[in-house]
């Protein structure tokens, strides 16, 4: 992941991938996390998503780790929250009541920063990160959430002339990065009208992550 990349596009605001309203697979198939009232779910790369306000409208707890500082300071605008706002290390700890951004590096963030997570909802993650960094987010996402369940979005797609992201990934490869600590069951699979990026074909898959062992 390129971090300057994703932060110039916060600051030239080119953030077509920020969407309008809440994602609506979120709202569809929030209830396969089996989650109750005050539960902490964690939202990886969340910038500054509509996603959040409406968990914590349905009585979420939020947690989520996002690059730019400028998103962030944003999101708590749009909530009309004025955070409190820690440094730990190089992180920026974000909080108000139900809401914790931990702003910087993820792979800077740690099982103890984050503390509990119920549930971990992955739109923009996964498919932000080129091929090599993949593997190395997988397995620091399972142990900073000692592999809590998960709703994770994917796209597949063709080979093109335009790159990710939102980056191509397979059904094979989900689960080569989740199957040894998961059972995984697609919820939704279903075709984008009119292709993606430049590729005639494409699919949309909604995985539910459960975890193989208790904790």
């Amino acid at each position: 992941m390129d971090a300057e990349f994703w932060l110039d596009k916060w600051q030239h605001n080119q953030i077509g991938f920020h969407k309008s309203e809440a994602n609506p697979l979120l709202i569809k198939h929030i209830d396969a996390l089996a989650l109750d009232k005050g539960d902490r779910i964690f939202l990886p790369l969340c910038g500054k998503t509509l996603d959040i306000g409406w968990l914590m409208k349905q009585g979420f707890r939020v947690i989520g780790a996002e690059l730019s500082e400028l998103a962030i300071q944003q999101l708590f605008a749009e909530l009309d929250l004025v955070p409190v706002i820690t440094a730990i290390g190089d992180i920026n700890h974000y909080r108000a009541d139900n809401i914790d951004i931990f702003v910087g590096d993820i792979f800077d963030v740690t099982q103890d920063m984050i503390s509990q997570v119920d549930a971990i909802f992955d739109r923009a993650a996964l498919v932000a990160l080129p091929p090599d960094m993949r593997k190395t987010y997988t397995k620091h996402l399972i142990e900073i959430t000692s592999s809590a369940p998960q709703l994770l979005l994917t796209f597949e797609y063709g080979v093109t002339d335009v790159a990710g992201p939102p980056h191509s990934i397979s059904q094979d490869e989900v689960v080569a990065h989740y199957g040894n600590h998961y059972h995984l069951k697609t919820l939704e699979l279903f075709d984008i009208g009119g292709g993606f990026r430049g590729a005639s074909k494409a699919i949309e898959h909604v995985w539910q992550l459960t975890p193989l062992y208790e904790k």
